[in-house]
This record gives structure tokens, C-alpha cells and sequence, in this order.
């Protein structure tokens, strides 16, 4: 069996950016936060911003948002244990490509692998392929957002996926064909600050799980979502600097810790995290029975359980 630690949106840039040149690259999340996926054989993300100093806003009419991290913050990637993250998002081309290779060399050479965006089409959509728990495990990593950011034959980019027109061939083909015991599908899709996932990504979770995907995990939406089977729909976010919504509580959230072996997911746990400005730690109390609560209706829609053990979420379709 392989035990994989997930974490959501992971904005390491602006005031989050600030704050690490401040306190150094141990200094965003506490040492509980660490704690609790110290036994993953694997971790996995979703770096939301790009890593370099170099670049300019990208040109793209009405976007409002640019988050660029510095270097540094690759050295709370290790320090956190991360294995891998995804680009396919849609802050990874914010400073144009030159900040997107900076990212690829500066995670490459921390000993990062990445999917989801590449100097061209083909390594965009390129698996990455780990040994771990002795079971062979692939990540592959693709975005419904936005569609500029595309890659192209030979130009840099993200692995773009149009969902609600459904999974496209070369995607399901990809999970088909892959060489490996557990597929991993993490997936950046639907609008920010939802409560459930849209019906187009419902149906594209069902072509993906059908096509061969161990887990599909999704994020987007900044707040966490329910979980259906293997699917965990939206994972919320895991660090930033984000105005807080204090009835969607976007401040709250989960790390998940996934049980896989190549019959599927065994068991699925939720660590409650609280997030602070610029800084993330384990939830308590009040905030540790909201996300069990939030979770727990959540869930319910998809006719799965949530039980607690006291410091972790079980969750059990």
C-alpha cells in the first residue's frame, strides 16, 4: 500500500511571498502541520503561483490576480516534504513563460517533480511516475482554467482541459495506458468559492474514474468539497493570503491522507487545518467541529460517512 498526503491551493506569493522572506521557509506552517504528514510515502500539491524573480503580468485582459513566489519558498516545499506538485492552474503563467521555467528548474532541481504545465504541449501533459510503498504510482495533472494558458506544440503552458464538454480522448487514453499500479488524477476545475462541485465536473469525475483513475483529487474552489468514492472534489486551500469569507470560512479546511493500493482507495482521512493570514496550522476546538460539520454535510450528499476519531476525519463512501 502507498499513503499519499494531498493539500489544495498552495499560494506561496504576495503577502505569503512577503511573510517567508521575513520568517524563512519554515516559518508558514507549524510544526503540527508537518507532523501530520510526516508518514505519507508521498506528498502532493497544488502550487498556485509561479517561483522566479524574473517575468511581467501577463497580458490577459480582466485578470485581477498575479501571484509570484520567491525562490526561498521552494525551501518550504522541501521542508514540508513534497514530492509533487501541479502547475496546471490558473496562476502558473501569471509572469509569462520565463517565470514558468524558472519554476520547472527551481522545483526540478529541489528534486520536485511536477505535472500539469511544460515548455510545450507533450511535457504539459506528462505523468510522473514515483516508486513508493512498493507499488509504482503516476500523477498526471490538467486544469479547465483558463484556456489561454494552454500549451501549445511548441509553446510553454498548462495541460488544458475543457470539462464541460466532456473528458477528451488523449486524457482518457493516458489513465488507460498507464504502466503503474495506483493513478493519481489531480485536476483544477470549476469556479472559486463553491460549496459543491458543478454537474459537468460530477460527470467528468465518473469518465475519469471509469477510464482508471485510483483517485481523482480535485481543487479550485478555495473551500473544501464532499467526497464521492474516490473522488475528493475539491481539497480547499492549504496556505495563502486571501480575504476570508466568514460564512464559506475559505480560513478553514483539510489535508487529506489517502490509503491506496492497486484494488483502489482504502482509506481516507481529513486533518482539519486552520488557516491563518499567511500562515497555516492544525485546527482547534471551534474550528476543528465546523470542518467536521461542514465535512460531514458535505459528504452526506454523496451518501458517504465522516467519523471522528478525535484528530482526524474518516471518511468512509
Amino acid at each position: 500500500m502507498v499513503r499519499v498526503a494531498l493539500a489544495g491551493d498552495t499560494m506561496l506569493g504576495r503577502g505569503v511571498g512577503e511573510r517567508l522572506l521575513e520568517v524563512g521557509p519554515k516559518g508558514l506552517f507549524t510544526r503540527g502541520v508537518l507532523d501530520a504528514v510526516a508518514d505519507a510515502d508521498l506528498f502532493l500539491l497544488n502550487l498556485e503561483c509561479c517561483v522566479s524573480e524574473r517575468g511581467v503580468p501577463w497580458a490577459r485582459l480582466g485578470k485581477p490576480f498575479f501571484f509570484r513566489a520567491p525562490p526561498l519558498a521552494v525551501r518550504t516545499l522541501e521542508w514540508l516534504g513534497v514530492d509533487c506538485v501541479t502547475l496546471a492552474n490558473n496562476h502558473a503563467l501569471d509572469y509569462g513563460p520565463v517565470a514558468l521555467t524558472d519554476t520547472l528548474h527551481l522545483l526540478r532541481d529541489a528534486g520536485i517533480e511536477c505535472v500539469g504545465a511544460g515548455p510545450d504541449l507533450d511535457q504539459a501533459r506528462a505523468v510522473a511516475v514515483f516508486g513508493a510503498g512498493g507499488l509504482r504510482v503516476a500523477v498526471v495533472g490538467v486544469t479547465d482554467h483558463p484556456a489561454d494558458f494552454a500549451a501549445g506544440p511548441d509553446t510553454p503552458g498548462v495541460a488544458f482541459v475543457d470539462f464541460s464538454s466532456g473528458v477528451p480522448g488523449w486524457l482518457l487514453e493516458t489513465i488507460q495506458t498507464l504502466d503503474a499500479d495506483v493513478v493519481i488524477v489531480t485536476v483544477h476545475w470549476g469556479p472559486n468559492m463553491t460549496t459543491e462541485p458543478l454537474g459537468y465536473i460530477r460527470s467528468a469525475a465518473r469518465e475519469l474514474v471509469s477510464a482508471g483513475a485510483t483517485l481523482v483529487a480535485g481543487h479550485s474552489a478555495h473551500v473544501f468539497h464532499g467526497v464521492s468514492g474516490n473522488v475528493v472534489f475539491d481539497l480547499g486551500d492549504f496556505v495563502d493570503d486571501y480575504a476570508v469569507d466568514r460564512v464559506l470560512r475559505n480560513d478553514l479546511g483539510v489535508l487529506m491522507l489517502a490509503t491506496l493500493d492497486g484494488g483502489g482507495l482504502r482509506r481516507l482521512e481529513a486533518v482539519p487545518i486552520a488557516l491563518d493570514f499567511c500562515f497555516t496550522r492544525l485546527a482547534q476546538n471551534d474550528e476543528y467541529a465546523w470542518v467536521r460539520e461542514r465535512l460531514t454535510r458535505a459528504c452526506a450528499a454523496f451518501g458517504t460517512e465522516v467519523a471522528d476519531t478525535g484528530e482526524r476525519l474518516v471518511i468512509t463512501s
